[in-house]
């Protein structure tokens, strides 16, 4: 039994959520989003909140219960508040600054390097050794991150490159004489 998709995801006031089928959109003051459920899995719309259930109890059926209540529960959040992901650079040099909408890095590379963004996602740079990465989507606010952190991922030795705010890089000792 899945100790997840067992609770309702509740739906907050300013939010509505509209179930059809396996289809559920989500309106909210940040926008708009949809997520199309597995045919193992059935949404209902009850009392102020959506309740995912496992149409039967197939192995199948249960695996894809807590990934779809969770997926219902990150589009109501998307909307209410969005996602944010933070990136921190270190290095002599290395350094981020917006052109635009796009984002302009400077990496170590014989030439700068230019992120565009995909629609819906915002980048801003507070510092030039910080980005910050918001939307309402979490899967695209975290694949954009990986994209910009997979320019110029950390190294162990001196841990130069992008990483995320929260990552901890394991450092090894350098060569000995």
């Amino acid at each position: 039994m899945s100790r997840i998709g067992k609770k309702p995801v509740q739906v907050p006031a300013g939010v509505t959520a509209t179930v059809e089928g396996q289809k559920i959109t989500a309106k909210g003051p940040k926008g708009e989003l949809t997520f199309v459920a597995n045919d193992e899995v059935s949404l209902k719309l009850e009392d102020n909140g959506v309740v995912v259930t496992p149409v039967n109890q197939s192995k199948d059926a249960r695996s894809k219960w807590g990934m779809s209540r969770t997926m219902v529960e990150n589009i109501i959040n998307g909307v209410t508040s969005g996602y944010e992901r933070k990136l921190e650079i270190n290095g002599v040099g290395y350094r981020a600054a917006m052109q635009g909408k796009n984002l302009q890095l400077s990496l170590g590379f014989s030439h700068e390097v230019v992120y565009q963004p995909p629609e819906g996602i915002t980048i801003t740079c507070p510092k030039p050794t910080e980005i910050t990465v918001t939307g309402i989507d979490k899967q695209v606010v975290g694949q954009v991150a990986a994209n910009i952190r997979e320019y110029r991922g950390p190294e162990p030795y001196k841990g130069k490159g992008v990483k995320y705010a929260e990552e901890r890089i394991v450092r090894k000792e350098g060569k000995k004489k």
